[in-house]
C-alpha cells in the first residue's frame, strides 16, 4: 500500500541530521515507496534554503543529493490558495498542498510541530504516520 504526504521541512532536516530516527525512517520510507511524498516548487525551495542553513553543517552536495532523491519519488501538486491563517505563514503552502492531494488521494501531512496546523486526522507527526502504516502492515498479514 502507498501513502501519499506532505512532509514538512521540520521533518526533513531531523531526517538529514540523524537518520537513525523516526523522521528519518519517514523518509526512508519516501525512499522505499512506501510514502509518495507530496511537493510542488514552493516546498523544495524551503527544503532547500532550511537544509542549506550554516547550522546544520550539511554540504552543499548533500542537501542537493538528499532533494534529487526525495523528488524522484515525489509527486508534484499545484496548490490552491486557502483562507487560512496559520502561526507561521511559510507553512501555509504545506497545508494548501495536502489540502489539494486530500481531493484525491488520502493524504497525509507529517509535521514535527502539530500546532502550526488546524487539528485534522490527518496533520500527523512521524510517530503517528509510522503507527498509520505498521497497523495497516499487521492489519493485512
Amino acid at each position: 500500500m502507498k501513502y501519499f504526504a506532505v512532509i514538512d521541512t521540520n521533518v526533513l532536516v531531523s531526517a538529514a541530521l540523524k537518520w537513525k530516527s523516526v523522521p528519518g525512517s519517514i523518509v526512508n520510507l519516501t525512499f522505499n515507496d512506501v510514502i509518495v511524498p507530496l511537493v510542488n516548487k514552493e516546498i523544495l525551495e524551503e527544503y532547500r534554503s532550511v537544509l542549506l542553513r550554516p547550522k546544520f553543517h550539511l554540504t552543499e552536495e548533500i542537501v542537493q543529493d538528499i532533494i534529487d532523491e526525495f523528488v524522484s519519488h515525489a509527486l508534484d501538486i499545484s496548490e490552491k490558495h486557502l483562507d487560512i491563517d496559520l502561526p507561521d505563514p511559510k507553512d501555509r503552502v504545506f497545508y494548501e498542498v495536502t489540502m489539494q492531494a486530500r481531493k484525491d488521494e488520502d493524504a497525509y501531512l507529517v509535521t514535527e510541530i502539530i500546532k502550526h496546523f488546524p487539528i485534522k486526522p490527518y496533520v500527523v507527526t512521524p510517530r503517528q504516520m509510522l503507527d498509520i502504516i505498521l497497523n495497516a502492515t499487521n492489519d493485512n498479514e
